[in-house]
């Protein structure tokens, strides 16, 4: 799972992926803003057919929090 979410980081959000680990937080450590937050969002809904609640998306931290969340509902 992490390395799924590292690859839309670095493929859709150009993040550095030196830069991807569980620790890093999405807007402190990758400079994503709440527009590439939403984006990023939207691509883990698609590839991975789910949908994410908007309560949900205050939860993604770091890269680890996006990661345990799709891994507790990713069938």
């Amino acid at each position: 799972m992490f390395e799924q979410i590292k690859d839309l980081l670095v493929d859709e959000l150009s993040v550095n992926p030196a830069d991807i680990t569980p620790t890093a937080e999405l807007v402190n450590d990758l400079g994503i803003n709440s527009l590439e937050l939403a984006d990023l969002v939207l691509m883990c809904e698609e590839r991975f057919n789910i949908e994410i609640g908007d309560d949900d998306i205050h939860k993604f931290i770091t890269v680890g929090d996006v990661v345990d969340y799709l891994a507790s509902i990713v069938k």
